[in-house]
């Protein structure tokens, strides 16, 4: 017996095309809170081993996976910890990071998507950054605004960047292009996907 059609078992090569398929597919698991326990886990392990006190983050959209929790249960641990989402700078379309904690006045950015009002602006030690899909050596397909990459071009001292995403965007083939700053680490609900060494 045949099926009267055929799902695309490729990603599509074309990076506008593979951002949807990915998104769509990501929105559509049938596991995800399971994949986002499992991730939340991954991750609380993971920065048990860290020493950096600050930490930039994002707020979830489209089906992302949500770090907030898991990173207010290691903010919890020390009183110097401190966790950030991003700001855009209008002018030069890059990020900024200001203080977050569960209660904080928010407020929405141009995208419509929230962001702390009126608290504290930081440089953080290490950036949690949201991936749509992820290729060999902290390679990283974003939404195509290059917001990240603009931002980690001018930060100094570089924050330690970690894509925290689900195992199903790993896209084999995926290269960076000129502009891209490979992540230093990739961390899935099945663990530490890619570390680089020294890290």
């Amino acid at each position: 017996m045949t099926l009267p059609f055929q799902l695309p078992l490729q990603p599509s090569r074309d990076k506008k095309t593979l951002r949807r398929q990915l998104q769509a597919e990501r929105q559509s698991l049938v596991d995800r809170h399971q994949r986002s326990v499992h991730l939340q886990e991954v991750l609380r392990v993971w920065l048990i081993g860290r020493g950096e006190a600050t930490i930039g983050a994002y707020w979830p959209i489209k089906g992302e996976f949500d770090a907030l929790p898991a990173l207010y249960r290691w903010s919890e641990a020390e009183p110097d910890r401190r966790i950030g989402l991003p700001v855009m700078d209008r002018e030069t379309r890059q990020l900024r990071f200001h203080v977050w904690y569960p209660g904080c006045p928010m407020e929405e950015d141009a995208y419509g998507i929230p962001k702390p009002k009126d608290t504290e602006q930081f440089a953080p030690a290490l950036l949690l950054v949201p991936c749509v899909g992820f290729g060999p050596g902290g390679v990283r397909l974003g939404y195509g605004g290059g917001f990240y990459d603009r931002t980690l071009a001018t930060i100094s001292p570089r924050p330690l960047t970690v894509g925290v995403g689900y195992a199903h965007g790993f896209v084999p083939w995926l290269e960076a292009e000129a502009h891209d700053v490979p992540l230093d680490v990739v961390l899935t609900e099945d663990g530490v996907h890619w570390q680089r060494p020294g890290v």
